[in-house]
């Protein structure tokens, strides 16, 4: 079983913004699928399954995403190298699509708190969002919705990345997935 995790914050006010770019992954990824929702208070998640898939955003925002995911990874025993988490990244310019196991969190609250409760060796799907011009304003860059160009360019970034995702269920590895999909 595969575990599908994109980052975010829930409620209408973050629904576009930076930081939510792994729940559009997932809204997305979901839209056409027959799906099962699963609902577990203790999975602190919007969880959906279809097939031998299992789609979270967790309900946690951002910095407790750790919390949600250790509780489904843990009921249903998934495996870290079956976890695949989708999160925006400061660190590479707007579009850049990345792909690795592991590795740190570089000062992502959500991967922190991931890193904490299930470790490092989880597949991360890393979506640029590029940074302000200024560290003292990246806050309030993650929590800004994206600019129109910037929602225009994600029709092609998010099917993109869609196909990416269904590689890795389908069992190719990482260095084949990064290859084919790698986005710069």
């Amino acid at each position: 079983m595969n575990l599908i995790v994109g980052l975010g914050n829930i409620g209408e006010k973050y629904q576009l913004t930076r930081h939510n770019v792994g729940f559009l992954v997932i809204d997305e990824i979901t839209k056409g699928l027959t799906t099962a929702n699963i609902n577990k208070s203790n999975f602190h998640s919007t969880l959906l399954k279809s097939g031998y898939s299992l789609y979270s955003k967790p309900t946690t925002y951002m910095n407790n995403s750790g919390l949600a995911v250790h509780a489904i990874k843990e009921y249903y025993k998934i495996d870290l190298e079956d976890i695949i988490v989708i999160h925006d990244d400061l660190d590479l310019p707007f579009g850049t699509v990345k792909f690795k196991i592991g590795g740190g969190h570089g000062g992502h609250n959500g991967l922190r708190s991931l890193d904490s409760h299930i470790g490092k060796d989880y597949i991360r799907i890393r979506i640029g969002i590029g940074k302000p011009a200024n560290k003292s304003e990246v806050v309030n860059y993650v929590l800004d919705n994206f600019s129109k160009e910037e929602l225009n360019k994600l029709q092609d970034i998010i099917p993109h990345t869609i196909k990416a995702i269904e590689a890795l269920k389908s069992g190719e590895d990482i260095a084949q997935v990064k290859s084919k999909f790698t986005l710069k």
